[in-house]
């Protein structure tokens, strides 16, 4: 039997449910609610969003306004509701910590209509902003991380069902839409708090992401193959782990950190500053993520390609050098030039290309070919590419090659959870909450 699609619309019969201000028109997809799933006209509607922006120090300027723009288009479905939007930006300690004020404004501007704005998350004040607002006006609330529970609390559904910040929103709300994928791996009182109280629903950003997703994940064009670097070496592994194991992929090529692992466990001795720097980015992780690595290349020899040669950093000059004249005291950096080929050949003669991570130390112009060329070979590749969110998102943009590729995703740590077959909190939870309002409410909609 085939794995079911993220996205397939098994649809059934339409079902009134009662609400506090009338009927709740609900359907149902295969696995959770969409926006075409239910008329949303006239409803006061949450709808979670991740627009966590890069901001310029000093004034805090918006130096990228892309993750904004991305929930414009759930923002026009909902053109006939009263929305009230739920959002962060950065975490407590951190110089981008902000209210998200300008965040309001800036959606205004791409809006060209008023964001209204309230300084509160769930107290008397958000709630009467609330219950004055028209259908068609939007309402963003303060930034969520400045309510602790958000930040602190540990637990499951039920548990942040418990908290203020659900108990007040869910009494003054039809409905939850969660369009923040980027935050679909967080487990907390916004993203799955409402799972139980409100019927949660996907938003258009959040279906397009797992529908693109699932497009390469559930039934690749062969041959598929994993390009994976960076130094997030744990997570990557158990990406490859996945990746193979399910047989969603034919190979996995490593580059970056996870090449350097890799290459080490098959007896290629990297010189002990490479092996060290290994050891402190994976910390508490190492020997779980060597013996992890280790029983992949025992089991899977031919599908995990590594480089033939290596670019490192001599005194501050690319050399690029076969494996025969490792190890080196001097830091690996990136792919060599014959295995950059090899990657570029292999990307585009593939139907299907997973990535996630750079090749190299791309931040450095001189061990950015490695990077750069992969990314120029699934602009050209006839294939179906997909990019993982992160540096490698924020580096095809640079580059002007989004438009090029098949799919860019938005979430970097939700991207590589699902790529990694982990389970998403805010996936389950939508999941969950379809199963609960599937056909009849069992807990009123109606709070008064």
């Amino acid at each position: 039997m085939s794995k079911p699609s993220l996205s397939s619309h098994n649809r059934l019969v339409l079902r009134p449910v009662e609400s506090k201000t009338g009927r709740l028109w609900i359907g149902l997809m295969a696995d959770f609610l969409s926006l075409d799933d239910v008329d949303l006209e006239g409803r006061t509607v949450l709808v979670r969003v991740d627009i966590n922006s890069p901001l310029e120090p000093t004034a805090k300027l918006f130096l990228d306004d892309t993750r904004i723009r991305r929930i414009i288009p759930t923002l026009n479905k909902l053109r006939k509701s009263k929305v009230v939007i739920l959002a962060h930006q950065s975490r407590p300690g951190k110089y981008d910590f902000t209210s998200t004020l300008g965040h309001s404004r800036e959606l205004g501007r791409l809006l060209g209509r008023n964001v209204k704005w309230v300084e509160d998350i769930h107290g008397k004040k958000a709630l009467a902003a609330i219950e004055q607002l028209k259908d068609g006006e939007i309402l963003m609330l303060n930034n969520v991380r400045m309510d602790e529970d958000e930040v602190k609390l540990k637990g499951d559904f039920e548990r942040f069902s418990q908290t203020l910040m659900v108990q007040n929103l869910s009494m003054a709300a039809d409905a939850f839409v969660n369009d923040a994928f980027a935050c679909a791996h967080r487990n907390s009182p916004s993203i799955v708090g409402f799972t139980n109280t409100l019927p949660c629903i996907a938003g258009e950003l959040m279906n397009h992401e797992l529908k693109k997703l699932g497009q390469a994940l559930d039934n690749p064009k062969r041959p598929c193959i994993a390009v994976l670097g960076g130094i997030k070496v744990d997570d990557s592994v158990v990406v490859t782990e996945n990746m193979l194991k399910g047989d969603i992929c034919d190979h996995v090529w490593v580059t970056g950190g996870v090449a350097n692992l890799f290459l080490y466990l098959s007896g290629i001795d990297l010189g002990e500053g490479n092996i060290q720097f290994l050891k402190n980015e994976l910390k508490d992780s190492w020997d779980s993520t060597v013996e992890k690595a280790s029983n992949l290349l025992k089991n899977y020899p031919e599908r995990i390609i590594m480089p033939s040669d290596v670019a490192v950093n001599v005194e501050g000059n690319r050399v690029d050098m076969p494996l025969s004249n490792l190890p080196i005291d001097a830091p690996i950096f990136d792919l060599g030039i014959t295995s950059i080929r090899a990657l570029s050949k292999g990307i585009k003669s593939a139907g299907t290309i997973i990535l996630n991570g750079p090749a190299g130390v791309f931040e450095n112009p001189d061990f950015a070919f490695g990077t750069i060329e992969m990314l120029n070979a699934c602009a050209e590749s006839e294939g179906y590419a997909v990019m993982g969110g992160g540096h490698t998102a924020t580096l095809v943009s640079t580059h002007n090659l989004t438009s090029k590729m098949g799919h860019v995703s938005t979430g970097g740590g939700a991207c590589l959870e699902l790529l990694a077959g982990r389970k998403l909190p805010g996936i389950a939870s939508l999941k969950e909450s379809a199963k609960q309002f599937k056909f009849s409410i069992s807990k009123p909609i109606d709070h008064q």
